[in-house]
């Protein structure tokens, strides 16, 4: 009972900030309860109870007025709040801010959010005080969500209703051993308010219908950042992953990626030597080569400057094989012209993340 208290405070202390300007459209109130999802062994004796928490979304509507309003249905954007309490001593709570989509369906029924951000957590890893906590190794973490809901824009008046399941991940992308991450899914239940009841959406009579593929194009990129290897107190080592890529724009939505690249990763050196002392009975040469080649193939959903990439790869060479030699990569990418852009991404093997990438690239 306490916490639909809290939900309702919230709500009525967001309509009251929000009537004040005009950045925001819609604010959305949730409170959420569901479940952990453990995906390693050592992950289940945290999981004590039903995380749940409150989510607050400042909703920018779109009205028209830019071609990619239209291309995808009269999106949502903006910013949210997330409270996450895990009910573990160990996990603690989480506070998380960052950047959503709302994205609709089945004339505007179906509601697909996707966010991104940064979390706080209240009770990460100490070798002392919390040793048990093997999910989050420092205090600053990734956080993702990705929410499915039936929506009612104006169930009464201004006032709609949402209901449906978020997921939610948090990790530090290996930044800092531990790093086990954890998931979670979550009964979505809230209110909405709408806050321009004079708002209209523009028609562009002027629009015509373009041809948006075009030829192949040939992406150089960057990417890097500091990691440490699953050694607890190892170090933090820079990574430099070096990538060339063709891409094939094949709609107005999509582009198809098919790439090469090569893997720097300095903390996977320490690694060997570590494991070539440690463990003599693998057989594991201290002298191992820490580099590895991958391929892979991608796909690019554009939206404006801003596009959603993800990828999937397999190393071809990797020498040092701990890691299984699939990978995956997904993360934002921003245009600063048709030539330039940058990027944050994370790299995992399936649940396990390795590297929060900050890239920086050039197209030809």
């Amino acid at each position: 009972m306490k916490n639909y208290f809290d939900v309702l405070f919230a709500f009525s202390f967001c309509i009251s900030f929000g009537q004040n300007g005009n950045f925001v459209d819609k604010i959305e109130v949730s409170y959420l309860k569901g479940n952990a999802l453990p995906h390693t062994e050592d992950m289940y004796h945290l999981i004590n109870g039903h995380p749940n928490g409150v989510m607050i979304n400042f909703l920018k509507k779109t009205d028209g007025s830019k071609e990619w309003h239209k291309a995808y249905k009269y999106p949502d954007f903006g910013g949210y709040f997330l409270y996450q309490n895990f009910r573990s001593s160990s996990l603690g709570e989480n506070y998380s801010v960052g950047a959503l989509y709302n994205f609709y369906f089945l004339n505007r029924n179906l509601q697909f959010k996707l966010g991104q951000g940064i979390a706080l957590s209240t009770n990460p890893y100490d070798k002392v005080e919390n040793s048990k906590n093997k999910a989050f190794g420092s205090r600053i973490i990734a956080n993702t969500n990705v929410g499915l809901s039936f929506d009612s824009q104006n169930l009464f008046k201004n006032i709609g209703f949402h209901a449906g399941i978020l997921f939610t991940h948090y990790s530090n992308g290996r930044v800092k051993s531990p790093n086990s991450g954890i998931n979670t899914y979550l009964l979505n239940i809230g209110l909405n308010y709408n806050l321009d009841e004079n708002f209209v959406r523009k028609v562009d009579t002027t629009f015509e219908k373009k041809n948006y593929k075009s030829p192949i194009r040939y992406n150089f990129v960057l990417r890097t950042g500091i990691n440490e290897n699953p050694i607890v107190g190892s170090g933090q080592f820079p990574f430099y992953h070096i990538g060339f890529y063709a891409d094939k724009r094949i709609n107005r939505k999509s582009s198809l990626q098919l790439g090469t690249e090569l893997f720097l990763t300095k903390s996977i050196e320490e690694y060997i030597t570590y494991y070539s002392v440690a463990y003599p009975e693998e057989g594991i040469s201290r002298n191992t080569d820490y580099k590895r080649v991958g391929v892979f193939v991608g796909h690019e959903l554009i939206i404006n400057r801003i596009s959603l990439e993800a990828q999937i790869g397999y190393y071809v060479y990797q020498p040092f094989k701990k890691d299984i030699p699939i990978y995956d990569r997904v993360g934002m990418k921003y245009y600063f012209s048709d030539n330039f852009f940058g990027g944050f991404t994370i790299k995992t093997h399936l649940f396990l993340a390795e590297a929060l990438e900050f890239g920086i690239g050039y197209r030809i």
